[in-house]
């Protein structure tokens, strides 16, 4: 089902705030990961605003969808949207990273409200997000698991074993979305661990592949919807993005993984993100 106009243009919206937000917060506290809160900003608003059955009244839900950060780094984000959504105040969001604040660098299930999953070492998102699902199945329920991971989380090897579980199992309420900016901690993927043909190793894994412009808010939407079409297997959704999207100094760079932001990048980039609105 195609995404109604006024859904498209409110979606838009949101994630255009959200990269303002972002770095007015991240500047303001001095901490945090901009690079990839900001390639991720169209996949996390589209799930949670027009996705995932998530209710912030009832967080605990049995039957609620599940949603895993695999690349906890882009908790700021994340945070963002579960504040917009009601998971906890906004004032809260001041207190990213600091001593005794529920809002952790990486996503803390024990802390933070609306946090399904304590994330941080790469690659333990998929194998959790497996076992979610996998319990689905067994409760007899119906909700659906999405893990959203990072290509540069593909090199670890515990992202493999769970996809060949996943495909043994026919796990067909699970879907994988990977954040593919191309870019991570310390360089590119080429650079550091070239992962050659993504798609094709999905494939040969047993998965179905959807591929899309990670920052069309349209295709996110339809892919995820075509995923729930999918049955006997798992589906990935290949989203093709650009780290630190949407301010030109930071865009495709590794350092802006995590740095904090000076005055200087802080006017720039506010110059750059008020155009988007």
């Amino acid at each position: 089902m195609s995404l109604k106009p006024e859904s498209k243009a409110n979606l838009e919206r949101l994630c255009a705030k959200f990269r303002q937000d972002l770095i007015k917060l991240l500047h303001g506290i001095q901490t945090g990961h901009p690079g990839g809160s900001l390639s991720s900003a169209e996949i996390l608003t589209t799930l949670y605003f027009e996705k995932l059955n998530v209710d912030a009244k009832k967080p605990k839900d049995a039957n609620r969808d599940r949603f895993v950060l695999g690349k906890g780094h882009a908790a700021p984000m994340l945070y963002m949207i579960l504040a917009e959504k009601g998971f906890f105040p906004q004032d809260d969001l001041v207190t990213l990273r600091q001593l005794d604040s529920k809002l952790q660098g990486h996503p803390c299930a024990l802390k933070t409200c609306g946090v399904e999953l304590s994330t941080g070492p790469l690659g333990l998102g998929l194998s959790a997000g497996l076992g979610m699902a996998m319990a689905a199945r067994l409760d007899g329920l119906d909700y659906r698991t999405i893990v959203l991971m990072g290509d540069g989380e593909l090199q670890e090897g515990i992202v493999w074993e769970a996809a060949m579980s996943a495909a043994k199992f026919k796990a067909d309420n699970l879907l994988v979305i990977v954040d593919n900016n191309g870019v991570q901690l310390d360089g590119t993927l080429q650079e550091i661990m070239p992962m050659g043909d993504i798609a094709a190793k999905w494939r040969a894994f047993g998965w179905h592949v959807i591929d899309i412009d990670g920052h069309r808010v349209d295709e996110i939407s339809t892919a995820v919807d075509q995923a729930k079409t999918i049955k006997g297997q798992p589906t990935v959704i290949i989203a093709k993005t650009v780290k630190g999207k949407g301010v030109s100094f930071m865009e495709g760079q590794s350092a802006w993984h995590g740095k904090p932001i000076s005055k200087d990048d802080y006017e720039q980039a506010m110059k750059e993100l008020e155009v988007t609105l």
